[in-house]
């Protein structure tokens, strides 16, 4: 099974960081989609067992992932799986009836950069900017200190936990984090 390795960052200026992306050789491969995703649970058994399975809506097309339970150090690394499907809207209802509620959704706007041998997406989420650098760990570390990311600054948050953590810093009754739910807050 294929591993995901990656930490997120902060972004203050995605303007800056796509001038320097391209300075250091990287190409976008997928200018900026709306994504959109939802957790599926049952009963929290899989929260409980640090897995995660989703349904997302990357521009036309939908994807099923499922991650296993992460193991966080300096990078976070979990075992991924995920496929096309046809159509999300209906695995959700399929989920359903098998008693997996939809838990948690949050969206997106994604564009993805890579150099060949791995990714940097940038992410505008309703809670701010964030960016993503996914591939080995060797390669995650080079091309951070080459887009002036301090190891100090790696995030191995998933976006749900960063979301919760924005709810309480700032007092927020939203449930998901969308757009519409943030800024009405």
């Amino acid at each position: 099974m294929p591993s995901e390795v990656e930490v997120k960052f902060h972004v203050d200026d995605l303007n800056a960081l796509r001038e320097r992306l391209q300075k250091i050789g990287f190409q976008e491969i997928t200018p900026r989609t709306h994504e959109f995703n939802t957790l599926y649970d049952s009963n929290g058994r899989l929260r409980r067992r640090g897995e995660l399975l989703r349904i997302r809506k990357y521009g036309d097309r939908w994807v099923l992932t499922h991650k296993a339970k992460s193991h966080d150090a300096r990078h976070k690394t979990r075992l991924e799986t995920e496929t096309r499907i046809e159509d999300g809207e209906a695995l959700g209802r399929i989920f359903e009836s098998l008693g997996f509620d939809p838990q948690f959704s949050y969206e997106k706007f994604r564009s993805e950069w890579t150099d060949g041998q791995g990714h940097v997406v940038l992410d505008e989420t309703p809670i701010g900017d964030f960016g993503e650098i996914e591939g080995s760990p060797g390669w995650i570390d080079a091309i951070a200190q080459k887009i002036g990311v301090d190891e100090a600054n790696y995030i191995t948050k998933s976006y749900a936990d960063l979301f919760f953590d924005w709810t309480n810093k700032h007092n927020s009754w939203a449930k998901n984090m969308t757009f519409a739910e943030v800024k009405s807050k």
